[in-house]
């Protein structure tokens, strides 16, 4: 019995992290009008999605609110790709 409880605890977090990992790309792909497609855990901020500096700011904002979550500016400037952005949300989140 304890061993369900535990793989159902582990199930859970899973999803949460994954939806977390879903409504992320969500927000990206909005705020910078590419199809959700694009928004790979690869893709560069700059490079693949074609971001500006001003719209850095923007998404911090919108991931802010989508989240209920403060980010800290300087530490999301290291993340230059959506899978670094996407864990950097799940561990404030989390």
């Amino acid at each position: 019995m304890g061993q369900g409880i535990v793989e159902a605890t582990g199930y859970l977090e899973d999803h949460e992290m994954l939806q977390v990992a879903d409504r992320t790309r969500k927000v990206i792909a909005k705020l910078l009008k590419v199809s959700p497609e694009k928004v790979t855990d690869e893709a560069h901020f700059v490079r693949d999605l074609g971001m500006e500096s001003i719209r850095a700011v923007e998404l911090l904002a919108a991931l802010e609110e989508e989240f209920d979550v403060e980010v800290d500016e300087h530490r999301a400037q290291s993340n230059d790709t959506v899978g670094k952005a996407i864990a950097y949300m799940e561990e404030l989140v989390g």
